[in-house]
């Protein structure tokens, strides 16, 4: 089947959350946004075209921290597919070409500490490898 042509390719990326920021935004009534928009929360992987993966609706999804499986699950199991993030978002935002959709992770959402190397990756879109800088 052809993807839909609102999706131009899929990637890897990582939705990073400061906890302290975000805690004590949480404290003093403010919004979250600290916590989550700080730089370098959000790495990517290049972007692969819909013509090289495919639609992916089934791939595994996997995290490793130092070596050691923090996430392993399925595209699969995402509580909303990808098509249906992306109606539910354009219900409340302008939806641009360009514009980035990070879907969800599985289960396995732990704290990692500077100096920490993280991998992850989905099976026939890529990996992403990097190490945690300091905050």
């Amino acid at each position: 089947a052809d993807a839909p042509s609102y999706i131009w390719g899929y990637a890897v990326g990582l939705d990073m959350t400061r906890r302290d920021l975000q805690g004590e935004a949480k404290k003093q009534g403010r919004p979250w946004e600290v916590g989550k928009g700080f730089d370098a929360s959000a790495p990517i992987s290049p972007i692969r075209p819909v013509s090289a993966t495919g639609i992916v609706t089934s791939a595994h999804i996997w995290l490793k921290v130092n070596g050691a499986t923090r996430q392993d699950s399925d595209v699969s199991k995402l509580i909303w597919n990808v098509n249906e993030t992306i109606e539910h978002l354009s219900k409340y935002f302008e939806l641009q070409p360009g514009d980035l959709i990070y879907t969800g992770t599985p289960e396995g959402v732990a704290a990692v500490q500077q100096g920490d190397l993280m991998e992850g990756g989905v099976d026939g879109v890529g990996t992403l490898r990097l190490r945690v800088g300091s905050a």
